[in-house]
């Protein structure tokens, strides 16, 4: 069972309509002159505990607007009339789309009387699910390639009845969050009813073969791309039922209001689990006995100051994962007549690193963090600890969960230089063997990565992997990526992607730093990265930066900034406080806007880590402090700079990053380029059509090089 989590969102206010002038900002930059649009300045002032703060660029957040689109459309002819002129950018895209032409296939997983997998075949935009019968006869279940003809509609969620006789899908159209879900006959793949629309922010759990939960919200007023969305409510729909007829389970009423709710069944359909979260961090958990009609809804926490959910259940005995007294996590029992925290007994106690736990095959998987590494150990359900499970190598591994009755366990392992192999685990005799060798064209014993301590600003230890070609020449000229998140307890492990290979192959160097507000080291590391204590993460990856410059891997020249969404924010932040760091920033789909982030669909529940304008004089005080939009100074030569957005993201709402755009082709006094690429019928990132990601990573590898100073590829 999988805990639901409340995933990031934000939401836009439509303002004041733009006067359109012919007026345009002029810069030279490496021999193009660049033509801004003109943006239009209106008189929008707020304010915020006495202090006024012009918002010049409001009417940016009215995404149907006809100014806006024509806005758009009118900076995207300038960026990609900037990007055509760099002579090697169809050479990049050629090549990444040479790497990335291989077979993809995931690990399978049985429903029913068929054996399903996830494939690619090399440059197909989604991926195909297949099945394979009793017999070995393998077909096409379903192909999100025909959804759309752009490849933009995606599959976003598959969920079989216990059974596997039926299936229910949920699509996202256009990158949104809002989702439709279908259900079919998973024998003929028939459809066998009118599909469900307005889904958001939601899994699939059934319950039999008669029905599932899901979540969504009312459908808001206005912009379903930007209106606010705060009160999450959770549904069970009975098959054969009308959508408009679909019951409430919570949140129907102002006592039951959370901006994320979300309901799974356990594997045996006794017990329905509800967590409710009003922020991305902590959670209230109920539970309902499915077997007994008309049960009370049973509370296991009433309050959000942890974060716990319901990891198996065997009868009436519940296994449940928990930072409750415990930052690294921990793993209790209780029994399901009396649930609350004053019975829970340690099965799995806390340790000095941090657990994420799994369950298949009848065992407990143990998965621990140490320095952002891997490792893993397997406990029977009496707690005893059968094994350390020896993994392939230093690195991440996803996986290691299944079904009660499986007799295999898949998992993944990857790092930064290596692709990602799938082994097959025999949970008896602890033995792995590959299941599926990755067929990259990625000769990996040419690169590696080290990971590296560095201090921060006040001290602090802060762990980073860099990754590039053995052999490299420390001599501050290589071009260099540095990476960062630094929020909402993510933690950044090692993973390989084609994209990263890309970068290494042209001589690269790419760094990732383990900030602060991350989950690397668990609760008090995330704590230490939020709110008024969010300079920390920046401040980590100012001293990333520094380090990789003073250990000559690269030098301000030649260093490119890297993040998205929260990422997009701290990339923001670094280069408006320190704009001397690096040559060229790259925030995607940032949080850019610190005033009115909250104002934007769910973002309101990224308070936790961020704090909001109206909470205190001096929460404003120290938002106004850093937000990028509100902190971009006339005259300062800015790095060059391509932020990268979706015209149809729903969840880091486009505004942020148009107000961004247009704050520094307004006031930047350097030659150094200031651009945006807006990615037109496309969201936060989920589902994005390989075709786009291709296209998107040719253009900003070509902009960093190119305004790195290489007027050809770097040799290889």
């Amino acid at each position: 069972m999988k805990k639901v989590i409340g995933v990031l969102a934000v939401a836009v206010l439509a303002a004041c309509s733009p006067q359109p002038e012919d007026e345009a900002t002029v810069k030279q930059s490496e021999g193009q002159a660049i033509t801004y649009p003109t943006t239009y300045q209106g008189d929008v002032v707020d304010t915020y505990f006495g202090t006024q703060v012009p918002d010049p660029y409001r009417w940016l957040e009215d995404d149907r607007s006809t100014e806006t689109e024509a806005w758009v459309k009118a900076q995207n002819e300038v960026t990609f009339g900037y990007l055509e002129q760099i002579p090697y950018r169809q050479a990049i895209e050629d090549r990444l789309s040479a790497l990335w032409n291989y077979e993809k296939v995931s690990a399978p997983f049985k429903e029913g009387d068929y054996t399903y997998f996830y494939k690619n075949d090399g440059l197909q935009n989604q991926s195909v699910v297949y099945r394979t019968d009793a017999d070995g006869n393998t077909e096409v279940f379903l192909d999100p390639n025909t959804f759309s003809e752009d490849g933009t509609t995606s599959l976003a969620t598959l969920s079989f009845s216990r059974d596997g006789s039926l299936a229910a899908y949920a699509i996202s159209e256009g990158g949104s969050d809002w989702r439709k879900i279908i259900i079919i006959d998973a024998e003929t793949k028939e459809q066998l009813e009118p599909e469900l629309i307005d889904v958001k922010f939601s899994g699939i759990s059934w319950k039999g073969n008669d029905g599932f939960f899901y979540s969504s919200y009312d459908k808001p007023e206005g912009s379903e791309l930007s209106a606010k969305t705060d009160q999450h409510k959770l549904y069970y729909h009975k098959l054969g039922t009308a959508q408009a007829d679909d019951a409430v389970i919570f949140g129907g009423t102002e006592e039951q209001k959370h901006r994320y709710v979300g309901g799974s069944v356990s594997e045996d359909d006794q017990y329905l689990f509800i967590s409710a979260a009003v922020s991305t961090s902590g959670n209230k958990l109920f539970m309902k006995d499915l077997s007994k009609p008309d049960s009370e809804l049973v509370t296991v926490l009433g309050d959000t100051n942890s974060d716990t959910y319901v990891l198996d259940n065997v009868g009436s005995k519940l296994y449940l994962v928990t930072d409750l007294d415990a930052p690294n996590r921990r793993v209790v029992t209780v029994d399901a007549s009396a649930p609350q925290p004053d019975n829970w007994v340690d099965f799995i106690p806390e340790s000095e690193n941090v657990l994420s736990p799994s369950t298949g095959a009848g065992y407990i998987y143990a998965e621990y963090m140490v320095d952002a590494i891997a490792r893993i150990e397997q406990y029977n359900y009496d707690g005893d600890k059968v094994r350390d499970i020896e993994l392939p190598g230093v690195g991440s591994i996803g996986g290691f969960s299944g079904k009660d009755e499986a007799e295999t366990i898949y998992y993944t392992f990857a790092n930064y230089n290596t692709p990602s192999t799938i082994y097959a685990y025999d949970p008896d005799s602890g033995e792995s063997s590959v299941y599926e060798a990755s067929k990259a064209d990625f000769d990996s014993s040419a690169y590696e990565s080290k990971q590296v301590f560095y201090m921060s600003k006040d001290g602090t230890r802060v762990p980073m992997i860099i990754t590039h070609k053995k052999g490299l020449e420390l001599d501050g000229t290589n071009p260099t990526i540095l990476y960062g998140y630094g929020g909402f307890n993510i933690s950044l492990t090692p993973s390989f992607s084609m994209i990263r290979a890309m970068w290494l192959e042209l001589g690269g160097v790419y760094a990732v730093a383990n900030l602060r507000g991350g989950g690397e080291y668990g609760k008090e590391w995330h704590i230490a990265g939020t709110q008024m204590q969010k300079q920390n993460v920046f401040d980590d990856f100012i001293a990333a930066g520094e380090y990789l410059i003073a250990e000559k891997y690269t030098s301000s020249e030649r260093l490119a900034i890297n993040g998205g969404s929260n990422g997009g924010l701290l990339v923001g932040a670094v280069m408006t406080q320190r704009p001397d760091l690096a040559q060229v920033a790259l925030p995607a789909v940032g949080v850019l806007d610190m005033l009115r982030y909250h104002t934007f669909t769910a973002g309101a529940g990224w308070a936790y880590d961020y704090g909001t304008a109206e909470d205190s004089p001096e929460m404003f005080e120290y938002l106004l402090g850093y937000s990028p939009v509100h902190n971009v100074e006339e005259g300062v030569n800015y790095p060059a700079t391509l932020i990268t957005t979706g015209d149809h993201d729903d969840r880091v709402v486009p505004a942020h990053s148009f107000k961004f755009a247009a704050e520094l082709q307004a006031k930047d006094g350097g030659k150094n380029p200031q651009l945006i690429r807006i990615e037109t019928n496309a969201g936060h990132g989920a589902g994005t059509p390989v075709s786009k990601t291709i296209e998107q990573y040719a253009d900003i590898y070509g902009f960093t090089l190119w305004n790195m100073g290489f007027k050809e590829l770097p040799k290889q």
